[in-house]
């Protein structure tokens, strides 16, 4: 299986699509206004205290205030609790190495009896804002490495349940005792499999020095603030899931192309070379065909092979899809075998789907009913199967007698597709825009306003792909038109995320050239000069402050 990692970067956010063999599988989006992503570190201020949810509101910079239950405390709350506050200003600081770990929480406990209102708390983020939800908090602080996860406030070594073999996990084990200081535990993930022993120490020992400078940011920092980022979506993903099967990384930002290149050398200098810096004039996202999946695959229709199809439809409490056989025939008349063949590849599909779209909840999948109990076990296991890869947990059960299945999956972000299905910028919901007949004149004289009064000699126009036929068609095209009438280089990018009639003016570096803060080469407001006839016009002004006026030479006035 070939995998590849494509990432369009803009001003306002980055996008990241995830193919397996040329089929779009995870589609991941960072909002960069935001910087909230799960597992950054805080140092928040409680807010609110809610004794009827066992819960409390605690304030990290957000805009709406993030949510902590009592059990998200963690069992080593007080500890974690004395540490913070030893790293205030003027107080002796306390190492986790020489701390006592205190007693644990109790599970009945009350959230009233740790936090105040106004206390100063170390949380980390577990689920990000959702909707008119805050991000969830949790206390239980983990950092995660590329072969280990840190958990602090613990002495125990755990390993990942994939990891079969015992000499492995005697050696994982062997490797992450001697290296572990006093007071840290650690979890071992499938990939030290790959590791060798220095690698696994090196990433443990870099994760307790974080945890140490995380410490010293408290003393400061003053809540609200952030102690510790995550690292970017992007370099994530490639931490989480880097193996041989990837054959290519491309991005279309140097400053992105260089921060992932510069951390897969760090952990695996000879997977650097997959790493590439898009330079193409179409967008990187049609280049490699990830726009039109996205139109195709985020739609409420998803068609399956030979005539069946999905539906999928989404509430606050869950998402339901429907299977659909549509009419599909078969020549023999073996109902069954023609039913179960459409609901395996409809489960083929709805494992891709949950990972694309990032459905979190309760799902249920209305499949076509299958009267053998055989054919719905068989149908159970291969769902199994497949969602064996997804790595949001999740929990399968066998079809109801009304042939219904019940997934729930593990929600730590928005749903892909809400941040895709947007009111229309172009018709503003209203379904009518502008006369299309009138596109290329408005087109020109934007160019006139941008040549004749800024003095810009370069334009690229984003435009949708029937546009830039349009503006190119002929030998004399309006592109050239334009370009000898203006003196003006015209550069014409067809894009597919770009409306029927919408267009970007970009200068050559990418930046919108009808920004209010855009710059360029925009002609500079003149100054006063001392020129005769400014002269003039300050002598005038100054005869109508005093009130006084210079009398003309005689014989003049005839003149």
């Amino acid at each position: 299986m070939n995998r590849e990692l494509i990432i369009n970067v803009t001003s306002t956010e980055i996008n990241i699509a995830l193919c397996e063999d040329k089929v779009l599988v995870e589609l991941g989006k960072d909002m960069a206004q935001t910087g909230f992503a799960v597992g950054d570190i805080y140092l928040g201020k409680v807010r609110k205290i809610m004794p009827g949810l066992n819960a409390a509101f605690v304030n990290i910079g957000h805009e709406r205030d993030a949510f902590i239950h009592y059990q998200d405390l963690g069992t080593h709350f007080p500890t974690l609790d004395k540490i913070v506050d030893s790293w205030a200003p003027n107080k002796k600081c306390l190492r986790l190495e020489t701390v006592k770990i205190d007693s644990g929480l109790e599970k009945d406990g009350k959230i009233s009896s740790y936090l105040k209102v106004g206390q100063s708390v170390m949380v980390q983020v577990s689920k990000e804002a959702i909707s008119t939800k805050g991000p969830r908090l949790t206390c239980d602080i983990s950092l995660a490495g590329r072969n280990i996860v840190l958990v602090p406030f613990s002495s125990k070594v755990f390993l990942s349940q994939k990891i079969r073999s015992n000499e492995e996990k005697k050696r994982l084990k062997r490797v992450a005792t001697g290296v572990l200081p006093k007071n840290f535990g650690v979890i071992i993930r499938t990939a030290a499999t790959a590791a060798t022993d220095l690698d696994v120490e090196q990433d443990i020992l870099a994760a307790v020095e974080k945890w140490n400078k995380t410490c010293q940011q408290i003393r400061r920092r003053q809540a609200p603030a952030l102690l510790m980022g995550e690292m970017s979506r992007a370099n994530t993903i490639i931490r989480d899931t880097l193996d041989g099967s990837f054959t290519q990384i491309c991005v279309d930002d140097e400053g992105m192309y260089n921060e992932i290149r510069n951390y897969i050398r760090s952990v695996d200098p000879e997977k650097e070379k997959i790493v590439k810096l898009y330079r193409g004039s179409v967008p990187i996202f049609d280049n490699f065909d990830i726009s039109r999946q996205i139109k195709s695959l985020f739609a409420r229709y998803v068609s399956l092979k030979r005539g069946a199809y999905l539906i999928f439809d989404s509430t606050e409490a869950m998402h339901v899809i429907d299977v659909n056989s549509g009419n599909r025939t078969k020549a023999d008349d073996n109902q069954e075998q023609t039913v179960l063949e459409v609901n395996l590849a409809a489960a083929a599909e709805i494992a891709r789907q949950l990972r694309l779209r990032d459905f979190g909840g309760i799902i249920i999948i209305d499949f076509i009913d299958m009267h053998k109990a055989q054919s719905r076990q068989m149908l159970y296991d291969e769902m199994h199967r497949l969602m064996a890869t997804d790595k949001a947990r999740h929990t399968i059960l066998p079809l109801t007698k009304f042939g219904l299945m019940q997934i729930t999956r593990q929600r730590i972000r928005p749903v892909a597709i809400k941040d895709i299905q947007e009111v229309c910028p172009t018709c503003g919901g209203t379904g009518k825009i502008e006369p299309t007949v009138l596109l290329d004149r408005k087109i020109e004289n934007q160019l006139s306003l941008l040549a004749e009064e800024h003095g810009e000699r370069f334009v690229n126009l984003v435009v949708s792909p029937y546009v830039a036929a349009y503006l190119k068609r002929g030998i004399i095209s309006l592109r050239t038109r334009w370009a000898l009438r203006y003196g003006m280089i015209i550069k014409i990018t067809a894009s597919q995320g770009t409306g029927m009639v919408d267009v970007k003016y970009l200068d050559s570096k990418g930046e919108n050239m009808l920004h209010p803060n855009y710059v360029g080469h925009r002609k500079p407001k003149l100054k006063k000069s001392s020129a005769p006839e400014n002269k003039a016009k300050e002598t005038k002004n100054q005869q109508s402050k005093t009130g006084k006026r210079t009398k003309k030479p005689k014989g003049k006035d005839k003149e």
